[in-house]
């Protein structure tokens, strides 16, 4: 039986993320349409200029995400820091300050959890680099909820302790290079457009 296509794709990431995030996303094509949900750790005590830089290489529209915002078809949604962004059962945005999760604020795992309770297996999730163990425990909860999952190997990882947390919980992770991670991202998108 086929699976049935996403709808929304989430990614997280920490350290070597906005790198990482720039690799992916620049080269999808200007007509990409799915949804992706970004949650990178950034410092709360200074604006961040993720939205723009990520702008700057990615053909279609990048933004902050915003309280109660519905997720539209295309773009990039960004979590702004000091902020957990989380996803409404209907497909909203809220942001919260509630304390910090896995020393994180935004949370990759609460974004993740919350995205899987709404769109549960029409929903892919990304674990990319990172210094910590946030995101590891969400993706779990993806691939539990009958959503697609895939790690960046952590070979090719600049921090390797978020992705190889991500596979001690759940070892079944798709394991994937930038360069796989992109095609995957075009796959997803081709499949849910067939």
């Amino acid at each position: 039986m086929a699976r049935a296509p996403v709808d929304m794709v989430c990614i997280g990431a920490s350290a070597g993320g906005v790198e990482a995030l720039m690799s992916l996303l620049g080269p999808l094509p200007a007509n990409y349409r799915l949804p992706l949900v970004v949650v990178v750790h950034l410092p709360e005590d200074h604006e961040s200029v993720l939205t723009e830089v990520l702008q700057h290489h990615v053909a279609f529209p990048v933004q902050e995400a915003c309280d109660k915002e519905s997720i539209g078809h295309r773009g990039v949604y960004i979590a702004p820091p000091g902020y957990h962004l989380q996803v409404e059962d209907d497909r909203t945005f809220s942001l919260s300050c509630d304390p910090p999760v896995n020393y994180s604020r935004p949370s990759i795992d609460l974004m993740f959890s919350s995205a899987s309770h709404a769109f549960g297996p029409r929903l892919a999730g990304i674990l990319l680099t990172g210094a910590n163990e946030d995101g590891a425990e969400g993706l779990a909860t993806i691939a539990r909820a009958g959503g697609i999952t895939a790690v960046q190997d952590p070979a090719t990882a600049r921090v390797t302790t978020m992705p190889e947390s991500a596979l001690r919980i759940y070892p079944q992770h798709t394991v994937l290079s930038l360069d796989q991670i992109h095609q995957f991202l075009l796959k997803l998108e081709k499949d849910a457009h067939a």
